[in-house]
C-alpha cells in the first residue's frame, strides 16, 4: 500500500466526509445554489493566496534542487492556473481580481491556510507535502469521481466549467505530480515511529477542507 493510501485508510470517515460532501454532490448535478458557489470562489480565491505562500515555503524547506523544482511548479500551477479559472467565474458576477482579494475572510479559510502553514513551519517538507496533500490530490479524486457522475442535464450544469478544470489533464498531471514527490520524501522521511505524526496532520487537514465545503454550503440556505 502507497504512504497516501495508508494516510487515506488511516483518516476513513475524514476523508469521505470531505470527498462526499453534500457541495460536492452539488455541483455535479447543478443543484448547489449559486450563493453556496460564489461564496466558495471568494474564500478559496483567499485560500489560494495563502497556499501559493505554502508552496514557497516549500521551495525553503526543500532540501534538493529537485525538491524546489516541484515546489516551484506547484507554485506557479495556483499563481497562473487555479486563480485565472476564480477570477474568471467570478466575472460573471462583476468581481474584479482586486474585489477578491480584498474579500473579507472566513474563519474555516483562515483555520484551514493557518494550520498547513504552521505545519510546515514547525516541521520538515514532507510534513508540509501531507498538510497539503487533502486539497492538492483530493481536489484531483473529487473531480474525477463528479466527472464520472452522468446528469441528464451535464451539458447546461453551471459547475461543468469548475468540474472539468480539476478532472482535466493539466490539473490531474498536477496532482500526480505532488502525490508522486510525496512518496518519493516518504520514502527517504517516513519512519514507522513518524507516520503516526502525519497521520495526525493529514487527518486535521482533511477535517479543515470538510469544513470549508460547509462553510459555503450554509451560505446557500
Amino acid at each position: 500500500m502507497s504512504f497516501f493510501e495508508r494516510l487515506k485508510t488511516s483518516a476513513p470517515a475524514e476523508w469521505r466526509a470531505y470527498t462526499e460532501h453534500p457541495f460536492t454532490n452539488g455541483l455535479a448535478d447543478g443543484s448547489l445554489p449559486e450563493t453556496a458557489f460564489r461564496h466558495y470562489l471568494v474564500q478559496d480565491y483567499l485560500f489560494l493566496i495563502e497556499f501559493a505562500r505554502a508552496y514557497a515555503l516549500a521551495v525553503y524547506k526543500s532540501p534538493s534542487l529537485a525538491d524546489m523544482r516541484e515546489a516551484a511548479t506547484g507554485l506557479s500551477a495556483i499563481l497562473d492556473v487555479e486563480m485565472n479559472l476564480h477570477v474568471k467565474l467570478c466575472g460573471e458576477w462583476g468581481l474584479s481580481a482586486s474585489d477578491l482579494e480584498q474579500a473579507p475572510p472566513a474563519a474555516e479559510m483562515l483555520a484551514y491556510t493557518r494550520y498547513v502553514l504552521d505545519a510546515g513551519m514547525r516541521g520538515d517538507l514532507l510534513a508540509l507535502k501531507v498538510a497539503l496533500a487533502p486539497c492538492v490530490i483530493g481536489y484531483a479524486e473529487i473531480a474525477t469521481r463528479l466527472a464520472s457522475l452522468r446528469h441528464a442535464d451535464a451539458a447546461t450544469n453551471a459547475y461543468r466549467v469548475w468540474i472539468d478544470e480539476y478532472a482535466g489533464a493539466p490539473y490531474q498531471e498536477v496532482a500526480a505530480n505532488a502525490r508522486a514527490h510525496m512518496e518519493q520524501l516518504a520514502d527517504r522521511y517516513a519512519t514507522p515511529a513518524r507516520e503516526a505524526e502525519l497521520i495526525t496532520i493529514f487527518k486535521e487537514a482533511t477535517r479543515l477542507e470538510a469544513d470549508f465545503w460547509e462553510m459555503a454550503w450554509r451560505a446557500g440556505k
